[in-house]
């Protein structure tokens, strides 16, 4: 041996040979095995200088990783959870993977430690007793949330993650949004959360071509626990891995599938059958899903289903009489894009009288929507509280004031895009929806001509509270001054984008509302003056909240001004590409009652850094700045701001 420890390069190494000329001496180091190099003598001398031990060569790998994997694997499953686990997973990529492979039912830190914590008890003390039992209930409490998205999602994050929740209770949702394009996650990455996270609850897959059944499979093999999944732009997804999940994951409540190819109706009905728990369904854009597929999961969790969303797929009137049937526990319903159901399908889910619970629907472009079908699914719907028509181009007037008269509990009513509605058709279905109309939303209605209203004014709608009239360019003063004169009662006003009002039109509706408007939005109202906005602020300014100015280019200081002096509550004013100046901006600062804490100047060119002091004393509640292409305000001037106003959050 002290000839072995004072080498200094005479002899050589040779690969298999020895040093020991004696066969039981051999024997000794013979169980190092043939992938060791030993010692032997030479006959030319060496030409490193280094020493050496045991025959390794200097540039050989570390002894361990010598190891094959199956040894490895026997070394990291005795390693403690937590820090020393995360240690050995931050050595080399080989080490993380293989970690991340391990169950966590194979570590040796289950009922194998708890025998032998059981034979130690005698010599341990109270204190580490107890400190045992507490760190067992701190692993067993709640669940973590993780998100990957572009380029972070790969296999080697997804590894990580496995190995790193597993001493945090366990992860219980992951989300991955898109995939890297060099190295997106696969099948590895989704096997390696399986087995390393088996408490997991939640699954949100966007954008993920590389991940397919086997992927999915394990999942549903290790995490019996999932409960919602989410599968979107999953193009190698079929069938195969839905069936996994059905079978394995009877705990699954939420299920969404959107432009998955390859997912059919085989996938839907094993989920009808085998998932009891099953409460939403949402299908998108999946071509090979058809009647039998939906028919089969309506029919087979119709005691549970709570929400159901088909949109863009190809199914008939034959589904929809399904749902009207079937549809027993169902609250809530969105229905879109669908070419082939006409109106016959339509009328039969609402005569069906199976939607007795069905409380919120949600239709849009789907070309059986007519007078007569909305007739139908109101008379079916007893207790519908809320309804949304997008692009019905065949809903008129008539469908309208037959739909509001049969809706005896709706609440709010939003039409967007419905070009056959007109002015009387609204009026006349506000003034027969009832007592519980709460909100009436219109977006987008060219149908809706200004036109003085020549009948007598109808019945007023004392309960309608919210009013949105967005980007209707038919709409106008005269229309705005009925809506006033039938809503007294309204609180929150909408009226963006509405080019064609004047002061003349909404000063009616200001006057006319007793209730006290809250929040009011007049962006993109361009002929808007300071005589509206100061009649507002007499009128409203002791309940007035929220005021959006935004784009009235006539609104100046005189406004402001007024908001000063009776605004009480306001909390957040938008006066972006208003013609205010330092001047208003400095009354605003001086109003000892006004606690605005949102505050939009973005685009008003007259204002400049002569309002530092200005912003300075209204940040002492300013928890929002917006000075974005306010040219006049220079960029020391925002440092300042930044510094000063650190509790704000400034745009610039």
């Amino acid at each position: 041996m002290p000839a072995l420890v004072n080498y200094s390069g005479d002899d050589e190494i040779y690969s298999g040979g020895s040093f020991y000329t004696n066969s039981s001496d051999l024997g000794r180091l013979y169980s190092i095995g043939s992938r060791v190099d030993v010692y032997s003598p030479a006959c030319k001398r060496a030409r490193f200088s280094a020493p050496y031990l045991f025959g390794f060569e200097q540039n050989k790998r570390p002894s361990i990783e010598v190891l094959p994997d199956e040894c490895l694997f026997e070394i990291f499953r005795r390693v403690p959870e937590g820090k020393e686990r995360s240690s050995c997973a931050c050595v080399s990529k080989k080490w993380l993977m293989l970690l991340s492979s391990i169950r966590r039912n194979e570590f040796c830190n289950g009922s194998a430690a708890a025998e032998e914590n059981e034979t130690v008890t005698a010599v341990l003390n109270d204190a580490e007793m107890v400190s045992c039992e507490e760190n067992k209930e701190v692993e067993s409490d709640g669940y973590l949330t993780r998100s990957l998205e572009g380029k972070k999602a790969t296999d080697m994050r997804l590894a990580a993650i496995a190995v790193g929740t597993s001493s945090r209770g366990g992860l219980g949702k992951l989300l991955i949004r898109g995939s890297n394009s060099v190295r997106g996650v696969t099948n590895l990455g989704l096997t390696t959360i399986a087995r390393g996270c088996p408490s997991l609850r939640a699954l949100s897959l966007w954008n993920v071509p590389f991940v397919g059944d086997e992927g999915l499979s394990e999942i549903a093999k290790e995490c019996h626990l999932l409960e919602k999944l989410d599968l979107t732009n999953c193009p190698s997804i079929s069938n195969k891995g839905l069936i996994a999940v059905a079978e394995n994951c009877l705990n699954l409540s939420s299920l969404n599938i959107e432009s998955c190819s390859k997912i059919g109706n085989e996938g839907l009905q094993t989920i009808g059958k085998l998932c009891p728990k099953l409460q939403s369904i949402s299908i998108k854009d999946c071509p090979l899903v058809g009647d039998h597929g939906v028919s089969c999961l309506l029919s087979s969790a119709s005691s549970v289903l709570t929400r159901v969303k088909l949109e863009a797929l190809n199914i008939t009137d034959f589904s929809l009489a399904v749902i009207g049937h079937y549809g027993k526990a169902v609250t809530k319903l969105s229905l879109g894009g669908l070419q082939h159901v006409s109106e016959k399908g339509f009328w039969v889910m609402g005569n069906a009288k199976g939607l007795q619970k069905l409380m919120s629907l949600t239709i849009t472009s789907c070309r059986g929507i007519t007078d007569v079908s909305l007739e139908a699914i109101a008379k079916g719907s007893v207790n519908m509280k809320q309804m949304c028509l997008r692009k019905c181009c065949f809903v008129s007037d008539n469908g309208l004031v037959a739909f509001a008269k049969a809706a005896g509990s709706l609440e709010s009513l939003q039409l967007e895009e419905c070009n056959r509605v007109s002015q009387s058709g609204i009026v006349a279905a506000l003034s027969n929806c009832g007592t519980k109309l709460k909100a009436l939303s219109l977006v987008k209605c060219m149908g809706i001509k200004d036109m003085a209203f020549r009948m007598s004014v109808p019945s007023p709608c004392s309960s309608l509270r919210y009013l949105s009239i967005r980007y209707c360019p038919g709409f106008g003063s005269a229309s705005l001054a009925m809506i006033g004169m039938l809503c007294p009662q309204l609180q929150h006003v909408d009226l963006s984008g509405l080019c064609g009002i004047t002061d003349a039109g909404l000063l009616p509706l200001l006057e006319s509302c007793e209730a006290g408007l809250v929040k009011v939005n007049l962006s993109g109202c361009m002929s808007l003056t300071d005589e509206v906005v100061s009649a507002l602020a007499r009128l409203h300014g002791g309940s007035l909240e929220l005021l959006n100015l935004d784009g009235c280019r006539k609104i100046t200081d005189a406004s402001l001004v007024a908001i000063a002096e009776n605004c009480l509550f306001l909390s957040d004013l938008d006066v972006s590409k208003c013609a205010v100046t330092d001047s208003g901006i400095t009354i605003l600062s001086n109003a000892e009652q006004l606690n605005l804490q949102v505050l939009s100047l973005s685009g008003c060119s007259e204002v400049s850094s002569k309002i530092l002091p200005c912003l300075k004393k209204m940040g002492r509640t300013l928890v929002g700045l917006n000075l974005q292409n306010c040219s006049s305000i220079s960029n020391s001037t925002i440092e300042l701001l930044v510094e000063s106003l650190w509790r704000c959050d400034i745009l610039s």
